[in-house]
């Protein structure tokens, strides 16, 4: 699965263990509850992987060293004077008289600060780990843990009459977009819509209706 050799590399195989077993124990269960259905399971997948492979400063650092940008390079240039990078990292980067990020230029020696944060990728989420406690990183953390709850929560209710709205909640995670207090605008949306769909699932249509007419 693509998906899950995508994680192997941004963590390890554990962490991509835990998005496969997630999924196919959705998968599971959709077709037992409702055979030939899979709408659940592929809004399950995208979305869990979305929240599992955020683009933070590690993943940031390995895409820049794991050889595809320097193919990318040579695929489009002959040559070239200096790289010079254009990045908002949280620790070295310098904010706006609104307090927003802003972007600052680094030279080529960035690249060797890229190759060491690319090794250090297992201090990721620990103690350790010297951008955790950022903004960007405690969101994200925040809808990773939101959304294990709703999947769990999903597990628990799913049955045929419920496909739609599960897949629906299921599909939350797509709407947040951005970063920084784009991502954290998009993120209050989404976490509006999910309460909305919690309840949908909760409640089909069908028993709002007869509990109505009590």
């Amino acid at each position: 699965m693509r998906r899950v050799e995508f994680l192997t590399a941004y963590q390890d195989a554990a962490y991509a263990k835990r998005y496969q077993d997630r999924i196919s124990a959705l998968r599971a269960l959709e077709e037992r509850v409702a055979p030939g259905s899979t709408a659940v399971t592929e809004a399950a997948a995208r979305s869990l992987f979305r929240l599992m492979a955020v683009k933070d400063e590690y993943e940031v650092a390995r895409l820049y060293t794991d050889g595809s940008f320097q193919r990318k390079l040579a695929g489009q240039f002959q040559s070239w004077d200096r790289l010079e990078f254009h990045l908002a990292p949280p620790i070295l980067g310098r904010k706006g008289a609104d307090g927003k990020a802003r972007k600052s230029n680094f030279g080529p020696w960035m690249m060797t600060g890229f190759r060491l944060l690319a090794r250090l990728k297992g201090l990721r989420g620990t103690v350790f780990d010297v951008f955790r406690h950022s903004a960007d990183r405690r969101l994200e953390r925040a809808l990773l843990a939101e959304y294990e709850a709703d999947l769990d929560l999903i597990a628990s209710m799913l049955d045929a009459g419920r496909i739609e709205a599960a897949a629906a909640l299921a599909s939350v995670p797509q709407l947040i977009r951005g970063f920084g207090h784009v991502k954290e605008a998009s993120a209050r949306k989404a976490r509006a819509e999910r309460g909305r769909l919690i309840e949908r699932l909760k409640f089909p249509a069908g028993e709002r209706e007869l509990e109505a007419a009590e």
